[in-house]
C-alpha cells in the first residue's frame, strides 16, 4: 500500500482513481455536528470521571457501609416487579435513557452522516467489528489457557466514548476533527454491537406477555411519531410503560430505549432547521451525560482497590482477561481491522496524517467504562466477588489504555494543533473557516481586499520608514 504521505498513482488512460482518501477533511455540516456533540460528550464524560472517582473514595474509606447501604435500598412498586435497588435502578433504568440517545445518534449516522454511504462506512464498521472480536478473543485465549471462566468474554468489548473523550480534554491533544469523528463514529458503532450483545447473550427466561406488551408499546410510539403527534406528556408515559414492560420481559430493559431512539426521525424535511430526531436529542443528551451515566458511575464503580484487590487483577484469569482485551485487543483489533480494510478497498490514508495516528486512537478506544462495567454485572450475576474484581479490572484496564494512549497522542500534539488551527482559520471573518471556501469567488475576492489593506499600509509605513531615515543620515 502506498505511504500515507504520497498520492495514489492515475489510473492508465485518463481513467479516474479508485482510490478514496481514508480521514480526509469533513464537510461543514459533519464538523460542525461533530463538534457539537463531542463538545457535549466532553462535558459528561468529565463528570462520569468525578463520579467514578466519587464512588472509589466513598467505597475505599471508612463510610464504606453506607456506599453498600445506599445502593442496597429498594425502591418501586413490587406489584409491577419494579422493586429495585438502587443500583439495579441505576443499571437498568437511568442506562437506558444513555442507550436511547444512542439509539438516536445510530440513527443519524445511518441516515445523514458517515455510516448512509456503505463505502465509507465500510472502514469504521470493520474496524469497529474487529475491535470488539479480538477483545474477546483475548478473554478467551487468557481463560482458556487459566482456567478462567467464560462468562466475562464481553466484558472488554465496549468502548466508552464519553471517557475518552474527558481523558483528551485532560491531556489537551487538540485532535484533527477527522480523528475525533471517525472515533465517534467507532463508537456509534461500537454501541450497536453491544445492544446486540445485551439483546442476544443476556437475556433471561422470556415473559412473552410483557414482551408481546413492550412490542405492542413500541408499535404505538412508532405510529405516534409517524402522525406527527408532539408532547412529552405523551411521549414519557409511554416510553415508561414501555420500559417497564420490556424489562419485565427478561430483555434487558435498556434495549427499550435504543428502539424507541432508532424510531425517530433523524432526516431534516424542507423548511425544518432540525429533525425531530435532533431536537430530541438535544433535550435528551445533558440528561444522559449530566445525570444518568453519572449516577450509573457512582453506584457500579465502587469497588476495593486495596494492593491486594489491585494483584488480583494480573493474578486471576477473568480480570487479566479484561485488562488485556482493553489494552491489548482493542488496540490491535480497530488497527489490525483499519489496516486491512484500508489495503483491500484501496482507502488511502489523508496525508496529513499516519497509521501512528490511527494506533494511538485503537488505544483510545480501551478505555470502556460505562458498558463494560454494565455487562460486568450481567456476565457475573449471583457472584458478588468475582463482579466487583472484573469492575476492577475494568477501572485498571481503562486507566491503563488512557496512559498509553496519552502518550502515544502528546509525541504528535504539535502536528494535531497545527492541522487544527489550519481547520480553524478564517481570515476574512466570514464565521466559515477558510478551507471550506476555496471554490468561492467572493472568499478570494475578500482575501484580495484585505491583502490591498494591508499592502496599502505597508506601503505607508514604509514611506514613514524612509522619511525617518532620511532625517537620520542628514550631518548634524
Amino acid at each position: 500500500m502506498t505511504g500515507p504521505s504520497q498520492r495514489p498513482a492515475p489510473a492508465p488512460d485518463g481513467a479516474p482513481s479508485a482510490t478514496r482518501t481514508f480521514l480526509g477533511r469533513l464537510s461543514l455540516p459533519e464538523r460542525t455536528f461533530v463538534a457539537d456533540a463531542l463538545r457535549a460528550e466532553t462535558v459528561g464524560g468529565i463528570l462520569l470521571l468525578l463520579a467514578a472517582i466519587a464512588a472509589l473514595i466513598w467505597a475505599n474509606t471508612p463510610v464504606r457501609a453506607s456506599y453498600e447501604a445506599v445502593r442496597e435500598v429498594h425502591l418501586g412498586p413490587a406489584s409491577l416487579g419494579l422493586d429495585l435497588s438502587i443500583q439495579h435502578w441505576a443499571a437498568d433504568g437511568l442506562l437506558a435513557v444513555f442507550f436511547f440517545v444512542a439509539g438516536i445518534e445510530l440513527k443519524r449516522e445511518l441516515v445523514a452522516g458517515e455510516l448512509r454511504d456503505p463505502k465509507a462506512a465500510a472502514l469504521p464498521v470493520i474496524a469497529a467489528l474487529c475491535g470488539m472480536i479480538a477483545p474477546a478473543l483475548v478473554y478467551v485465549l487468557v481463560n482458556v489457557l487459566g482456567g478462567g471462566s467464560l462468562d466475562g468474554w464481553a466484558v472488554p468489548t465496549a468502548t466508552d466514548i464519553a471517557f475518552a473523550l474527558a481523558v483528551l480534554a485532560v491531556i489537551g491533544t487538540s485532535l484533527p476533527s477527522a480523528l475525533r469523528a471517525f472515533l465517534l463514529t467507532l463508537a456509534v458503532v461500537d454501541d450497536l454491537f453491544a445492544i446486540l450483545i445485551i439483546a442476544v447473550f443476556f437475556t433471561s427466561d422470556l415473559n412473552f406477555a410483557a414482551l408481546g406488551g413492550a412490542f405492542a408499546g413500541l408499535a404505538v410510539f412508532w405510529l405516534l411519531l409517524r402522525k406527527g403527534v408532539r408532547g412529552w406528556y405523551v411521549y414519557i408515559p409511554l416510553a415508561l410503560v414501555i420500559w417497564g414492560l420490556m424489562y419485565n420481559s427478561g430483555v434487558h430493559a435498556t434495549i427499550a430505549g435504543v428502539a424507541m431512539g432508532l424510531m425517530l426521525r433523524c432526516h431534516r424535511r424542507d423548511g425544518e432547521d432540525h429533525s425531530p430526531g435532533e431536537r430530541v436529542e438535544h433535550l435528551a443528551r445533558p440528561l444522559s451525560a449530566g445525570l444518568a451515566v453519572p449516577l450509573f458511575a457512582l453506584f457500579s464503580a465502587g469497588v476495593s482497590v486495596s494492593g491486594g484487590a489491585l494483584a488480583d487483577v494480573f493474578t486471576k484469569p477473568e480480570t487479566l482477561g479484561v485488562v488485556l482485551g482493553l489494552v491489548v485487543g482493542k488496540t490491535v483489533g480497530i488497527f489490525g481491522g483499519t489496516w486491512l480494510a484500508a489495503r483491500f478497498t484501496r482507502a488511502e490514508l489523508n496525508e496529513d496524517l499516519a497509521w501512528a495516528d490511527l494506533f494511538a486512537v485503537a488505544s483510545l478506544a480501551g478505555i470502556g467504562f460505562t458498558v463494560s462495567l454494565l455487562i460486568g454485572e450481567l456476565a457475573f450475576t449471583g457472584d458478588a466477588a468475582l463482579t466487583d474484581e472484573v469492575k476492577a479490572s475494568v477501572l485498571m484496564g481503562s486507566l491503563i489504555a488512557a496512559v498509553l494512549s496519552g502518550v502515544l497522542l502528546k509525541l504528535r500534539v504539535r502536528k494535531y494543533q497545527a492541522l487544527l488551527a489550519e481547520e480553524e482559520r478564517d481570515e476574512d471573518l466570514s464565521g466559515i473557516p477558510d478551507i471550506y471556501e476555496q471554490d468561492d469567488p467572493a472568499y478570494h475576492l475578500r482575501m484580495a481586499a484585505i491583502h490591498e489593506k494591508r499592502a496599502a499600509e505597508h506601503r505607508r509605513l514604509a514611506e514613514l520608514a524612509g522619511a525617518s531615515r532620511g532625517e537620520d543620515d542628514r550631518p548634524a
